[in-house]
């Protein structure tokens, strides 16, 4: 969390929307007849993907990624005019929703705006090759930030785009590209209005494989001092490891514990289940029962919730970067829409209203208590993340208001009809 980074950034509601495949049309009219549900779902923050033109050169897939921005100025055709975007970020802001965009400054296309341009500008091997930081990367070139003209130009091109009526940036792979430049351009945007800043910062395993081959990878602590919120991927590889039977929960929530403690004492990670890098969430977690669980645990983290666009509805398929391939939103599972806005509006005014966070696992394996203390009141969650079944005993909660699920006598608590909040006196 930077020095001036709003309150509300620390409850927000984050909804991600990759255009092409938001819809069979993939345009942003679509994405505009979209938006009072995306609001429902108490959403502060609308994040498009990025909208710019896609580079041909070296492409990925019959579309291309649409990371290997070919021109940072202009709007992808296939998605719409500039007009369009207009009207699609003019009614966000008139339903109380900020909009946010891609920035993706570590690289561009093999066939950019910039390398015709400027070729002057981009990362070079011994051999005087265009190169890249990460080999996988083959559809695009890295940028050099060691060029104080390609500074100017990329900071002039966010106040392009805040001046069109954009509400914030989320940084594609911001540890690569260099700290100073995220402060200068924060600086310069700020004289214009609040801006967002979300970086998407990397795990421990890739910041150790970038400065390993000699290059500059910010870690998480670093990226506090530039920017609003960084993803939780510092913590996600346990998770991940702990779906696939790698490792126990109790490392993830010992990680959340030194996210708390190590780092910048307001720093705000957003939280997510999944993302367009990630599979479903759906897909992933298995059993309704468990999802609904996990749902509440992770909306209850301390900082902002990420939906990406068709989790709401328990989409299992992971759309394609590459490809077109549309959230099939025939098959919405209404109930867990349901479900999720008011878990999301529960959470966000939970964490409004109280400030200290603490979670633990009860005896019971993969069942944990998760609690926010404010001045007068406390809210405790009863989760069930590791599809058990029995009885648990939990003191403390027999003049507790129950918000959510079924809290039996308020003392003995069947395990399998958990996720359980109540709200209790604080003590």
């Amino acid at each position: 969390m930077a020095i001036d980074t709003p309150d509300w950034v620390k409850s927000a509601v984050i909804y991600e929307v990759f255009p092409r495949n938001h819809s069979a049309d993939g345009s942003f009219m679509d994405i505009f007849g979209d938006l009072e549900r995306i609001k429902s779902l108490h959403t502060d923050i609308l994040w498009l993907m990025p909208i710019h033109p896609i580079g041909i050169a070296g492409r990925k897939g019959t579309l291309g990624s649409p990371y290997a921005v070919r021109d940072y100025r202009a709007v992808n055709p296939k998605l719409g005019d500039p007009r369009a975007l207009q009207m699609v970020i003019d009614k966000a802001h008139s339903l109380g929703m900020k909009v946010m965009i891609d920035v993706v400054y570590n690289h561009t296309s093999r066939d950019s705006v910039l390398l015709r341009e400027h070729p002057e500008w981009f990362l070079k091997n011994p051999e005087g090759e265009f190169s890249t930081k990460v080999s996988d990367w083959w559809d695009v070139y890295d940028l050099d930030y060691r060029r104080p003209d390609l500074w100017k130009y990329q900071i002039e091109t966010l106040e392009q785009w805040v001046d069109f009526g954009v509400d914030g940036f989320r940084c594609d792979v911001a540890p690569l590209v260099p700290l100073d430049f995220w402060l200068a351009a924060r600086d310069r945007l700020k004289r214009k209005k609040e801006v967002i800043w979300l970086a998407e910062s990397i795990e421990k395993s890739f910041v150790k494989y970038i400065r390993d081959r000699g290059y500059t990878a910010h870690a998480d602590p670093e990226l506090h001092a530039a920017f609003d919120l960084t993803y939780d991927y510092d913590g996600f590889e346990y998770l991940k490891d702990y779906f696939q039977g790698k490792r126990p929960l109790c490392d993830y929530l010992n990680h959340v514990y030194i996210q708390e403690t190590l780092y910048p004492e307001d720093a705000v990670k957003l939280r997510f289940l999944e993302n367009h890098d990630n599979l479903r969430a759906a897909d992933v977690i298995r059993g309704r029962d468990s999802l609904l669980n996990w749902t509440v645990f992770y909306a209850l983290l301390p900082g902002a919730t990420l939906v990406h666009a068709g989790q709401e509805i328990g989409a299992t398929k992971t759309p394609n970067l590459f490809e077109k391939d549309p959230v099939s939103w025939k098959d919405a599972d209404v109930e867990l829409m349901s479900f999720m806005q008011k878990v999301l509006g529960l959470a966000k005014d939970i964490k409004g209203i109280c400030k200290k966070f603490a979670v633990r696992e009860l005896p019971a394996e993969g069942v944990v208590k998760l609690t926010w203390l404010g001045d007068d009141i406390a809210y405790v969650a009863l989760l069930n993340l590791a599809n058990k079944h029995g009885e648990i005993h939990v003191d403390g909660l027999s003049d507790a208001e129950v918000c959510l699920g079924d809290a039996g006598n308020l003392r003995t608590f069947r395990i399998e009809r958990m996720p359980v909040l109540v709200k209790i006196p604080a003590v």
